[in-house]
């Protein structure tokens, strides 16, 4: 192997390491952490299209323990508001719970509600597996099972219901993977779910450093159809992000940038969808960590406010 080869693996194997950090919780914030769940697909397999159903492992903090539940507990409420927060590469459960927790305090400072909202941990299976950079592409792989997984579960929820999604890097593959199935799903002459677009209750986008090609909700991107089901898209990207220029590297036939990386123009939405973006390259610099992002003040409010401002009558 010659100097440049070894320079290059070295500066791989450094990137994919920073794309896969970021476990760690901020520390506790002063205010309630209100009403947070888990639905966890970790002993789930791997599938390749919107199931007719998923056996989640659902959980519900109550008292600061985590008790045993399930799905139509979590969905009994429609005016409840659901706040979905997907994490990223190299979660391990309790990683998933505790960063949950702290995004539900961060929401719990924006704005006060009728019905306050409960936030969901979708935790999915991103654990390091072997080497590091193969693990990561195969949770990047994985990403794609978990939004049919994730598009089941929204699926059940009443079309009253308003609904918020707050990705993390890997995690927006799930979100836009799972509103791309039920956008889908609700043309078909007998769809499994109910119609997504057009429903009464509001559902809120938020993708922050999205691990997730440029091009995936343009007219012709992979993901195109997610976009008419959506009322509004809150983008956080990092165009200084070490990890994130290095995702054309997880899959090489694919090469593409990340959305994260390099963002994405408004002309690509239809036009009731409210839009914003933000780069947060001179607050986060060249790092890859969720907490960074809950850590600064004005990022914090603009994902919160992303997510929940608007969302339901107040």
């Amino acid at each position: 192997m010659n100097p440049t080869t070894i320079l290059y693996s070295a500066r791989t194997i450094l990137t994919m390491a920073v794309l896969a950090v970021g476990m760690a919780s901020p520390s506790a914030a002063e205010c309630p952490e209100g009403d947070v769940w888990v639905v966890s697909t970790r002993r789930l397999p791997s599938i390749c299209g919107l199931p007719t159903h998923a056996d989640f492992d659902v959980e519900r903090r109550i008292a600061g323990r985590w008790e045993r539940s399930d799905i139509a507990e979590l969905i009994d409420d429609p005016s409840r508001p659901l706040v979905f927060f997907i994490h990223g590469n190299r979660y391990e459960p309790h990683d998933a719970k505790a960063q949950g927790v702290a995004v539900a305090r961060r929401l719990e400072a924006h704005g006060s509600f009728a019905a306050p909202p409960r936030t969901v941990v979708f935790s999915w299976p991103s654990q390091q597996q072997g080497r590091l950079i193969a693990s990561s592409r195969n949770n990047y792989r994985r990403s794609y099972a978990d939004g049919h997984y994730l598009a089941r579960l929204l699926g059940d929820v009443s079309p009253e219901q308003p609904v918020a999604i707050i990705g993390y890097s890997f995690g927006c593959t799930i979100a836009v993977g799972a509103i791309e199935d039920l956008v889908e799903a609700g043309g078909d002459p007998t769809p499994s779910v109910a119609p997504w677009v057009g429903r009464p209750g509001r559902t809120h986008l938020v993708l922050v450093a999205p691990a997730i090609r440029h091009d995936a909700l343009a007219p012709r991107g992979p993901f195109a159809a997610a976009a008419s089901g959506i009322d509004r898209l809150t983008l956080v990207i990092n165009s200084s992000d070490l990890a994130l220029k290095m995702f054309p590297h997880l899959d090489p036939h694919m090469g593409s940038d990340a959305l994260g990386a390099v963002g994405m123009p408004r002309r690509w939405l239809p036009g009731s969808v409210e839009f914003a973006a933000t780069d947060a390259a001179d607050i986060i610099g060249r790092k890859h960590a969720f907490p960074l992002y809950l850590e600064s003040t004005t990022l914090s409010r603009r994902i919160g406010a992303g997510a929940v401002a608007g969302l339901a009558a107040e």
